[in-house]
């Protein structure tokens, strides 16, 4: 039975969430800079979720939840994903925890500029404007030209655009599935895709390294088990702009763990990608007002 509604306990759920994933960066840049392959890490991430989502999965749908949903589109969200982790992870070893995350952000921004195409939503003029802000934010933190250039910062934008793709492709799967199915099922396909391939990049590891992959995938498990509880409590378009706390973690794990800080005007980017990020979740949640008490069942989506 799904709890009384209480938005209080689903933030703070939110903010424990956003609290303890940075540290999955930690892990992977501590190993990173070990030498271990980027595709083991990613296995650990896919390998945990898994196991982590099973007995979920179970509960929910029971026997169903071992019986493909979309196959196509699961097997493409978990490419996304699978891709979306790689290049994040890559990163990593170029660049400090807080600045990978800061272009990451650019992902709200990407997935408005690719609905019309992909979607066939319609993006008004004030989406655009705000798409146009936000990439002068991302523009703000790599500062072309006036830096040396970094290869990290190709892979953390590569990375944006990956996870913008995972999630385009969760929007076609929405209402086909019970989420937590659905979840359980990609997660599997990536994690089966990856231990198949695992001959092929696996590297023999010690015994410190081995606690950092395992301890890699539990706070993933923990993260992802706060913020499916978060929405137990509290409405998703309510608790979204809190996801932006897991920078201040960011920033602070990337101090304490390697003595990295950024600069003022990473902090001045991310602040108009945060900016235009929450802009874009206040009208998606308005059109869903709209949608819901006036629009007919059969209306194309709209976005202003």
């Amino acid at each position: 039975m799904k709890p009384a509604a209480n938005p209080l306990i689903g933030i703070g759920l939110v903010l424990c969430a956003m609290a303890i994933l940075p540290l999955i960066d930690v892990c992977a840049k501590y190993l990173g800079q070990q030498g271990v392959p980027i595709l083991q890490m990613v296995w650990a991430r896919f390998f945990f979720g898994s196991a982590f989502t099973l007995p979920f999965a179970v509960q929910a749908a029971g026997k169903d939840a071992f019986k493909p949903v979309n196959p196509l589109f699961n097997a493409g969200r978990a490419t996304a994903l699978i891709a979306g982790t790689f290049f994040f992870f890559l990163a990593l070893k170029y660049l400090p925890i807080a600045d990978t995350l800061a272009i990451y952000f650019v992902q709200p921004i990407l997935i408005t500029a690719l609905s019309p195409l992909l979607l066939r939503e319609h993006v008004g003029l004030r989406r655009w404007i705000t798409v146009a802000i936000g990439f002068i934010g991302v523009l703000i933190i790599i500062r072309p030209g006036f830096q040396a250039f970094n290869l990290g910062v190709v892979f953390a934008l590569m990375a944006g655009l990956c996870s913008s793709f995972y999630i385009i492709i969760t929007r076609f799967l929405t209402g086909k599935a019970i989420a937590i199915v659905t979840t359980f099922q990609t997660s599997v396909m990536g994690a089966v895709a990856l231990s198949l391939a695992a001959p092929f990049f696996w590297q023999g590891v010690t015994a410190n390294q081995w606690l950092l992959l395992v301890l890699l995938g539990a706070i993933a498990i923990a993260g992802h088990y706060l913020i499916t509880r978060a929405y137990d409590y509290a409405e998703a378009s309510l608790l979204s702009p809190f996801n932006y706390t897991e920078m201040i973690m960011a920033v602070v794990a990337g101090w304490y763990f390697f003595g990295d800080f950024p600069d003022a005007w990473t902090f001045l980017g991310v602040a108009i990608l945060i900016a235009c990020a929450l802009y874009i979740s206040l009208r998606e949640r308005q059109r869903g007002l709209a949608q819901t008490i006036t629009a007919p069942p059969e209306t194309e989506p709209s976005i202003n």
